[in-house]
């Protein structure tokens, strides 16, 4: 029975610890972007727009290809009278037919229509780019938002991990108060002191445990995981992402930023679009055919009567009444350059500041590392001279305080290097290369 307990109890504990290692999960920031990219609804709307555009595509390169038309006719007819009349003779009696069949085929096929065919191939197929090139710049502000909750989500982590550490030293500080107080040695208001820190110091853990909770939540909606996962970020992969070859300077971002890419690209649609408008001048032209076939029982057979020749269409007035439109087309192409310009302008702008930020980051994480060390050292002296009697409680709670701000902006700094460093990457259009995206 003993025996039988034992095994129940240990399966028991087996289940709790696999439940326990399915809530955390340790994701590398490859591995979530990747994710990212095959599961969220942007990139799948992004994807479904190509699609669309490619069909948009296919059906106007079709408006180059014979239009084929078949029709047929029959009909039941209820007492027919036909009279054909012939001059200078007396008119022939026919029988009444009770049916009538017709079936015809005509086929036209496009020779000239003012360049409108292949213009509009031109623009729908610079469209179809560049909605590949949004659904590429979708693709990499997705990464990015990954990033930035990873990146967020290893701070308020290590954050956490410090407040905790933090918060055991200030208990066992308590905890020796405690036995100074009774015996004499401090006054209860030192006690006091050392009680109200770790107090607040709870109050920064349960700030920090709620911010990693929402970021948890955030990325593992973004990642379309269960809303229970734990997701864990593990400091040895964090640190280990390669941070050199950062661009220098806007001339990557001016050639390989997609937004960029897909407004020149529209540009030359509507440059197309021009074309367009001005195909009303001409005339078009069509090579006809056809095949017609009649059978009015009793009365008429045709069979093999076949046709071709040419069609020639010219709406006269549409060279008065088209001006407004080859207009329009124009304006809406200047508009289009006029974009061009302002996002050239906005992508220099956004990459002058993701390079201000990188330098700034790795300054800042020079500075709190030094920063560390001073306030270590300070907390070490003291501690020492309160040890001796020659500083008081305010001055050890000082100290520690300033030791503990240290350890996160250290912590944190070190994270914002890697966040800003993949920000100018992704202003400078180079996000994607980095992660070896462009399979996905």
């Amino acid at each position: 029975m003993k025996i039988s307990q034992l095994m129940l109890f240990g399966v028991f504990f087996i289940g709790i610890s696999s439940v326990e290692a399915q809530e955390k999960t340790s994701l590398t920031l490859d591995e979530a972007v990747k994710m990212a990219w095959e599961k969220s609804n942007e990139v799948t709307l992004a994807n479904t727009k190509v699609n669309t555009k490619k069909y948009e595509l296919k059906a106007v390169k079709n408006n180059q290809y014979p239009d084929l038309k078949i029709s047929g006719q029959y009909q039941r007819l209820t007492k027919a009278s036909i009279d054909m009349h012939n001059e200078g003779e007396s008119a022939a009696t026919l029988a009444s037919p009770d049916r009538a069949m017709l079936g015809m085929a005509n086929l036209s096929l496009p020779i000239f229509a003012g360049f409108k065919i292949q213009s509009s191939i031109d623009a729908y197929g610079n469209l179809y780019e560049a909605e590949t090139a949004n659904a590429a710049k979708t693709k990499e502000d997705v990464a990015l938002r990954v990033i930035t909750y990873y990146t967020a989500l290893y701070k308020a982590q290590k954050t956490l991990d410090v407040l905790n550490e933090n918060q055991k030293s200030a208990k066992q500080r308590v905890t020796d108060f405690i036995e100074l107080e009774k015996n004499g040695i401090i006054p209860r208001n030192d006690l006091l002191k050392a009680q109200l820190l770790v107090s607040k110091t709870q109050l920064s853990i349960d700030e920090a445990t709620n911010n990693l909770n929402n970021i948890n939540f955030y990325l593992t909606t973004l990642l379309k995981l269960a809303p229970e996962t734990k997701l864990q970020v593990n400091e040895d992969d964090f640190f280990n992402l390669k941070t050199n070859n950062a661009p220098t300077t806007d001339a990557l971002a001016l050639e390989n930023r997609k937004d960029l890419e897909a407004i020149r690209l529209q540009s030359k649609a509507s440059e197309a679009n021009i074309k367009i408008a001005k195909a009303a001048y001409y005339p078009t032209l069509s090579l006809l055919g056809g095949y017609t076939a009649l059978d009015l029982k009793d009365i008429i057979t045709v069979k093999y009567a076949m046709n071709f020749g040419l069609g020639l269409s010219y709406d006269l007035s549409g060279i008065l009444k088209n001006s407004a439109h080859v207009k329009e087309a124009e304006s809406r192409a200047l508009e289009v350059k006029n974009t061009e310009a302002i996002m050239t302008d906005r992508i220099k702008v956004e990459v002058q500041k993701s390079l201000e930020d990188y330098d700034l980051a790795i300054n800042q994480s020079v500075v709190y590392e030094e920063a560390l060390q001073q306030a270590a050292e300070n907390y070490r002296l003291v501690k020492d001279k309160f040890d001796n009697g020659l500083a008081d409680t305010n001055d050890l709670v000082e100290a520690d305080v300033e030791q503990l701000s240290a350890k996160i902006n250290t912590a944190v700094a070190k994270a914002s290097i890697i966040q800003k460093y993949y920000e100018l990457l992704s202003v400078s259009g180079q996000l994607s290369q980095s992660f070896n995206l462009s399979k996905i």
